[in-house]
């Protein structure tokens, strides 16, 4: 990334990070919006859009490689409109365009590079290309030079391929618009469970083989199932795979409480967990807290409790505004040294053996470097860009147990050593040059977390994190939210808040707001949930058909509106939108939120049916929908210590089909049935657990209430 103001372009006046990246390239880009498209009619020029995001890795090469070289500039400046684009601002752009890649080359990935027409159809599409011809691929500069000149000669055939892709990309957005509708079974989990069993990687842990991503929306599915099922190979498979993770590379091993560092990396690039892709996104971090503290409920076993906590550090000490928002991402590569004018991949975060030596000294240093697997040459097997010769990245090679065996000292011993190894190793990490922090707020991952922060409070009775899920959440009310017509913007950077909020922000943050009110029983989240909910309805369900579309329809620069239905690294808005609109019915008793609910599984049922491992978020809201779920209703000062202690009753245990109210006057004036409660029970802690509004008898005993819900 070039520092040099030799030149400055227009992107400079933008407030993303990857943009900014790209301020001083003498690429003449453009943002996407109106003055590019109509330079780009003005001028009959094919549009050059390049898709990616301030932490990518391969977009920092292409960029070094091609957008930093004049030679380059001059061939885009000349015969192209070229456009930059952050996906993760623009998730819906992102979405449509990739869609494309994958379809005419197989497969897809950042930086995306995709050629336009002047009205934004594509007609020609990548990733990374090289700079010259290489890896058998075309260099960037020989393929803008044969599609400028197929744009002067052959225009006719590419206007002729732009609209056959445009009504492709039509066709697969509406393709489960004319699919038959399926009645689904609880079938369908006992498929998607063979599914996981099938690709299970018993040795390491996850599903398939390299590269492997945490995907916490799988361990999400095996924990309901089995909740559901008791079939314990689900569980086994779950906790198993969480293991591995948090013994793995990917996890960040170096961190101190209080201070910072842990939490996990994007991926993997083998099956071992070993050599991850070093960034860390606050979107896998948020999702893995829950699964970790999701495994702690269902087993008891601290250690996932531990792990939770480490992720939580991270985010407290590493990833927080100091408004209390939650920043999207830390890079990959950084500067090995302070001096050093160029970036390496995990740079900050991979150890030679002579420097753990030279801080913790010979005894220590062999215990350390024998529980993390350090060798005198390195222990990265598979380098093929010699990225980390004599480099080891940690991975936990043995139990304490096994460690304590070998050493001859107790477990006790080896945590305290531990513990004072990885303070020093902390603090020499402090020394180098951080990779760099997209300090952007996005109300999507943003909403993920304040659920994680909010859990987290509930399981764990930490009261700092309620106090981090409460902040968050007040910034984006107070900074992105219009009360009046429950709107949101996307993102807040650089004190500027923008961009008309997607399909994502407003289910992933109404959940994080459900989540919230659950755990706070602050009536606010609760109605700011509700207003949402109904303008995410508004704004982007689709009416006719069922389920909800990513943008909104205004929205012209939007060839064609998708509709999200992958549970992948992130889970899909609609999976997300079905489980607020289920628990948001049992709460309110409104039955047009459980009507587009059941609308949405309608739509995806096919898919449910024939392929349901890709699906695994949205069957936990089927297994939601299905089951009648318990109605859990407090009533009392919230002050009160035995209020506490029914409310502890409640958290504890993995319930995942379940709701929970707190019958203050200002919710029972907008719920009838919350209204008898209030009226006949006085200020003593009570418990109601119901199911259909239909209650059994109250008790103001914690242990009551424990077999109430166990029941």
């Amino acid at each position: 990334m070039s520092t040099s103001a030799k030149f400055t372009n227009r992107l400079a006046q933008e407030k993303s990070p990857y943009l900014l990246q790209h301020q001083h390239n003498p690429v003449d880009w453009y943002a996407w919006g109106e003055a590019a498209f109509e330079k780009a009619k003005r001028e009959n020029k094919p549009i050059f859009l390049s898709i990616g995001y301030s932490t990518c890795h391969w977009c920092h090469v292409m960029e070094r490689e091609s957008f930093e070289s004049e030679e380059v500039a001059d061939v885009l400046n000349k015969y192209f409109v070229s456009i930059k684009v952050d996906r993760e601002e623009r998730p819906d752009l992102d979405r449509v365009y990739m869609s494309y890649v994958q379809a005419v080359t197989g497969s897809g990935g950042w930086p995306m590079s995709v050629w336009l027409t002047p009205d934004l159809k594509p007609f020609f599409g990548g990733t990374y290309f090289p700079p010259t011809d290489r890896w058998g691929r075309p260099g960037f500069k020989t393929l803008l030079l044969k599609i400028a000149e197929s744009w002067e000669k052959d225009r006719d055939t590419i206007l002729a391929v732009s609209e056959r892709a445009a009504y492709q990309l039509a066709e697969i957005a509406n393709q489960m618009a004319d699919t038959e509708r399926v009645e689904l079974t609880p079938a369908v989990f006992e498929r998607a469970a063979a599914s996981f069993a099938h690709s299970f990687d018993s040795p390491w842990g996850g599903f398939g083989g390299a590269p492997k991503f945490p995907r916490p929306v799988c361990l999400n599915f095996l924990f309901n199932y089995y909740h559901r099922s008791g079939d314990r190979q689900a569980l086994d498979m779950a906790l198993f795979t969480l293991r591995k993770m948090a013994a793995g590379g990917i996890h960040d091993h170096i961190s101190v409480m209080g201070r910072g560092g842990g939490g996990f990396a994007r991926y993997s690039t083998d099956r071992y967990w070993h050599v991850p892709h070093f960034e860390k996104m606050l979107y896998d971090n948020a999702q893995l807290a829950i699964s970790y503290l999701e495994a702690y409920q269902l087993t008891g076993d601290a250690f996932y409790a531990d792990v939770a906590r480490d992720i939580f550090n991270y985010v407290q000490h590493d990833m927080t505004d100091p408004r209390g928002a939650f920043y999207s991402a830390e890079d990959a590569d950084s500067r090995p040294t302070p001096d050093a004018d160029h970036t390496a991949e995990g740079a900050f975060y991979v150890w030679e053996k002579a420097e753990i030596d030279r801080i913790l000294g010979p005894e220590v240093s062999e215990i350390f470097c024998t529980l993390y697997g350090v060798q005198p040459e390195g222990n990265v097997e598979n380098d093929p860009h010699h990225e980390f010769t004599r480099k080891n990245v940690l991975i936990q090679r043995f139990s304490l147990e096994e460690l304590a065996q070998r050493f001859g000292k107790s477990v006790q011993e080896l945590q305290h050593l531990l513990r004072e190894a990885k303070a020093k190793l902390f603090e020499a990490r402090l020394q180098r040059p951080r990779p760099h922090l997209d300090d952007k707020v996005l109300v999507s991952w943003n909403g993920l977390m304040i659920s994680a922060f909010a859990k987290g409070f509930m399981i764990l009775e930490e009261e700092a994190y309620l106090q981090a899920a409460q902040r968050a959440a007040d910034f984006i009310l107070n900074t992105l939210y219009q009360p009046t017509s429950h709107t949101l913007l996307r993102r807040y950077r650089d004190g500027e808040a923008g961009i008309e909020g997607k399909l994502d922000d407003y289910a992933f943050f109404v959940q994080g707001l459900l989540d919230l009110y659950e755990a706070s029983l602050e009536p606010r989240y609760l109605s700011a949930a509700i207003g949402l909910t109904e303008k995410m309805q508004q704004l982007f369900e689709d009416t006719e058909h069922g389920g909800f579309f990513s943008s909104h329809a205004h929205d012209a620069s939007i060839i064609v509106r998708m509709k999200e239905d992958h549970d992948g690294a992130e889970p899909s808005p609609n999976s997300i939108a079905v489980l607020n609109l289920l628990r948001l019915a049992q709460m309110t008793d409104r039955h047009s939120f459980f009507v587009s609910a059941q609308n949405t599984l309608k739509y995806f049922s096919q898919l449910l049916d024939k392929a349901p491992s890709y699906t695994p978020q949205m069957l936990v809201a089927l297994s939601f929908y299905f089951q009648k779920p318990k109605q859990i209703i407090l009533s009392g000062r919230l002050d009160d210590p035995d209020m506490m202690a029914l409310r502890r009753t409640i958290y504890r245990p993995y319930l995942p089909n379940k709701i929970i109210l707190h019958a203050a006057p200002e919710l029972a004036n907008q719920f009838e049935f919350l209204q008898n409660i209030v009226a006949h029970h006085s200020e003593t802690p009570t418990a109601f657990v119901c199911i259909d509004y239909a209650c059994q008898l109250p008790t103001h005993e914690a242990e009551v209430l424990a077999r109430l819900l166990q029941s």
